[in-house]
């Protein structure tokens, strides 16, 4: 199966605006790439319907990337619920007038973020994520709109950290206008055997990130990618492979991704090795 692949612009910086997407759009076009993630870090940080129109001449396919930062939950002990439902409301109108059709991200706690439950506490954690995301999920839907959910590792969360918690903790929610977002980073760190986990998603996969499992260009690390492309084939995933890397140039992507060295001789060679493997390994296939 032929996947188009993309990269995040925080290859490059943070945060995004017009500016910078005006100057990333068309490097990222020339290199080769097909989609472009888009984050909303806070609302207002780039225009939408620009944005559209830019990448609609480059023909760039766009994902929205949430971030949950400081205060943004949709768990009571973690955050501002209703403050974090109407900061998902701006990235699902982003993605509405971007011309996207998912908006991904860690849609339950602040990154980061992390404390002890016992099983009464988490059924009670996991019980708050479906009320409060079930209206987010009813408005995405009926947009066409999918919100993707991503399940982290146990050092930014203690919410979601595997595919088996997300189906669990998603179930009743999951269908037109919920999946779940598949990282190859985290599922490298939380997942006994990747290539089931992502059979495991099957039909609930809305977009997958690849990254090397050191964060850094897809190919030249342990990751068996043919054996996660053929778990993405079974599991009947065709949508986008999207390239999430952070520079780390900027002190706060810096810190807050754990990039204390570089990935790579420069961010532009990160993202063209990994385009080049990708679409070198897809064409065997």
């Amino acid at each position: 199966m032929q996947r188009t692949i993309g990269v995040n612009t925080w290859v490059w910086t943070s945060p995004l605006t017009d500016e910078s997407l005006a100057e990333l759009a068309p490097k990222i076009a020339g290199m080769g790439f097909g989609a472009i993630e888009l984050p909303l870090e806070n609302a207002g940080d780039w225009d939408a319907g620009r944005a559209g129109e830019l990448l609609a001449s480059l023909r760039l396919q766009p994902v929205v990337i949430g971030a949950m930062g400081p205060g943004r939950s949709l768990v009571d002990r973690a955050g501002n619920v209703p403050a974090t439902q109407a900061y998902l409301r701006t990235c699902m109108a982003a993605a509405r007038r971007v011309g996207a059709s998912v908006v991904a991200g860690p849609f339950y706690a602040p990154t980061g973020v992390t404390w002890r439950m016992t099983a009464d506490e988490r059924i009670e954690v996991v019980a708050q994520l479906r009320r409060n995301l079930a209206p987010l999920v009813a408005e995405a839907a009926a947009e066409g709109l999918v919100l993707a959910v991503e399940p982290l590792n146990r050092y930014e969360t203690s919410v979601i950290n595997t595919v088996e918690q997300g189906l669990d903790a998603l179930a009743p929610l999951l269908g037109s206008g919920l999946g779940l977002a598949l990282d190859t980073y985290h599922l490298n760190i939380e997942e006994k055997r990747p290539e089931v986990a992502i059979r495991s998603a099957g039909e609930h996969i809305a977009h997958v990130q690849v990254c090397g499992s050191d964060r850094g260009a897809v190919g030249d690390d342990h990751t068996d990618w043919p054996a996660t492309l053929a778990a993405l084939d079974d599991a009947g995933y065709g949508g986008i492979l999207g390239l999430e890397s952070f520079t780390g140039e900027n002190a706060t992507i810096a810190v807050a991704a754990s990039v204390w060295r570089p990935l790579a001789s420069s961010q532009d060679d990160l993202a063209e090795r990994t385009l080049r493997y990708l679409t070198a390994l897809q064409a065997q296939r």
